[in-house]
């Protein structure tokens, strides 16, 4: 009778056990099911969206980085405006880098509406191309012509011997990449291509003192077309 009661109770135990985990086992298959599918639901849902973000942003770099031909106009003594943008500086600094002293600078601000590649003002040969690393000012701000990163293109003139003109692209807050498409000793023509800086930038155009500006600050310019100085 003692050894009949020894092990009373273990086969139910165990018994017991197997229903219980086999039930545990069960709600975790079903968490992970239900969990599956609001997680298959919210990501077929996302990716909705996320497409949907994708096409805009798609949309919005092929309008970005549309690149039309400029009209240029007519003229060895007009020299053109490097940048689409509105003109908001002209006044003379010191640039002594490629021009060498004394200068007019013609400074434009490219929003994230504007076109972003940069025109030759002028036929010519690129003498001097180098680039600057430094901050990422807003481009609003005039202070980033002097911190920002920076490349400063020089183009000896083909039209009026010893002429030199400066060209710095200048990045901004946005704009992180500046891209020359040009290198030192390649000839360009007047209204050819020279850069690409990517979103919201500056160019500024480095002249001689005695040129005639045909611009004023608050102009709206067009790279390739858009009259800035009148050589005299």
């Amino acid at each position: 009778m003692v050894f009949a009661m020894k092990h009373a109770g273990k086969a139910s135990r165990a018994g017991t056990k197997v229903i219980v985990w086999t039930f545990v086992g069960l709600l975790v298959v079903t968490a992970v099911g239900l969990l599956a599918a609001f997680v298959g639901t919210f990501v077929a849902a996302a990716s909705g969206i996320l497409f949907g973000l994708w096409i805009l942003l798609s949309l919005f770099c092929l309008w970005f980085f549309r690149d039309p031909n400029p009209r240029v106009p007519l003229g060895a003594a007009l020299i053109l405006s490097p940048a689409h943008g509105k003109v908001d500086i002209i006044d003379e600094i010191e640039e002594r880098e490629f021009v060498g002293g004394p200068c007019r600078r013609i400074s434009i601000f490219l929003s994230v509406f504007d076109v972003h590649v940069q025109k030759a003002p002028a036929a010519g040969r690129i003498a001097y191309l180098r680039h600057t690393p430094g901050q990422f000012l807003n481009a609003m701000n005039r202070e980033s012509a002097l911190r920002n990163e920076n490349v400063l293109v020089g183009l000896e003139s083909g039209e009026r011997p010893g002429e030199r003109l400066g060209i710095r692209l200048i990045a901004g807050v946005i704009a992180r990449r500046i891209v020359p498409w040009v290198a030192v000793g390649d000839e360009v023509s007047r209204g050819e291509r020279l850069s690409l800086i990517q979103f919201g930038s500056r160019v500024e155009l480095y002249f001689p003192l005695t040129y005639q500006v045909r611009v004023e600050v608050g102009s709206r310019v067009c790279g390739g077309e858009t009259v800035l100085v009148e050589r005299v």
